[in-house]
């Protein structure tokens, strides 16, 4: 199954041009920061298929001309091709906010052939974008949204969801196409996970990107002390939780937190994208003997 980048143009690609947020003329044009950078990587080392949406207040009216658009939309492309990125397709909707068109984001009109077409793995896509309005454009197709929230004002008066609705739907939230990059290569890489079984209740917080921060409970001091190692070498945040039956032996609770910091490493590195196995081997003069 395909994964969609489902890509914002202005603010996200190029700079927002503000007080008319209409990029209609040469001397607007600003591409976002390092945008080129991170964009052919991506195009380059993932999977997924690009797509421009984009809303264009007006366009084709008196207030915003083909012509001044056109030139600069082939620019962009042109110039995004010329670095190894393709969009699939771009959907451009020309209505005002105040048309309620099911075409304008955060309405999915432009966007149905993906929902219906079962060869699309939406929920495992994402939203790019740099307005709320294309984080409840994420919420309404049914997928994540990294939202690059350099202006959090824009775009509220369109969302139908609280922001609080909404932020569930945030995978991740930065200014940097360099952290866009880095999320989709890698993930966030944290994870809460808990297991319970008829001897043991545990639970953990990790961060495979963190500093090496330990609260370790488990009952037992010495194995506290032990997995408080795996937590400072090797720059993890680590928080285990543990209540087992230790009135009857240690080994329930020894053998079910590893197993549960297992699954939790596997959570965090999902599809291990990225990842790459190291092994040291040292002969000893000793060896042979």
């Amino acid at each position: 199954m395909k994964r969609v980048l489902f890509i914002d143009r202005d603010g996200t690609l190029i700079k927002e041009s503000p007080p008319t947020y209409q990029v209609d003329s040469w001397e607007k044009l600003e591409f976002y920061p390092e945008v080129f950078q991170y964009m052919s990587r991506i195009a380059a080392e993932f999977d997924y298929e690009l797509v421009m949406v984009t809303n264009q207040d007006g366009l084709g009216t008196d207030s915003f001309p083909e012509g001044n658009f056109w030139p600069v939309q082939r620019h962009i492309i042109k110039s995004f091709a010329s670095e190894g990125v393709s969009f699939h397709a771009v959907h451009i909707d020309r209505s005002f906010a105040k048309d309620n068109s099911p075409n304008r984001k955060p309405n999915t009109g432009m966007l149905k052939d993906y929902l219906s077409n079962p060869n699309y793995d939406i929920p495992n896509s994402y939203v790019v974008g740099d307005r709320i309005t294309d984080v409840q454009l994420a919420k309404n197709l049914g997928c994540k949204a990294i939202y690059l929230n350099t202006d959090p004002t824009l775009g509220v008066a369109e969302i139908k969801n609280k922001m609080e609705e909404l932020q569930p739907v945030i995978a991740l939230e930065t200014k940097e196409w360099s952290e866009i990059y880095s999320f989709l290569k890698l993930g966030l890489r944290k994870v809460i996970h808990d297991r319970n079984t008829s001897e043991t209740q545990i639970y953990i917080e990790l961060n495979i990107d963190g500093s090496g921060k330990a609260a370790i409970s488990t009952g037992l001091g010495f194995f506290d002390h032990m997995l408080e190692q795996i937590a400072r070498h090797g720059k993890i945040d680590l928080t285990i939780k543990t209540k087992g039956d230790l009135h009857i032996d240690e080994h329930h609770t020894i053998e079910d937190t590893g197993i549960a910091l297992g699954e939790a490493f596997a959570k965090a590195l999902a599809d291990k994208r990225g990842m790459e196995r190291y092994g040291f081997a040292l002969p000893m003069d000793e060896a042979e003997a």
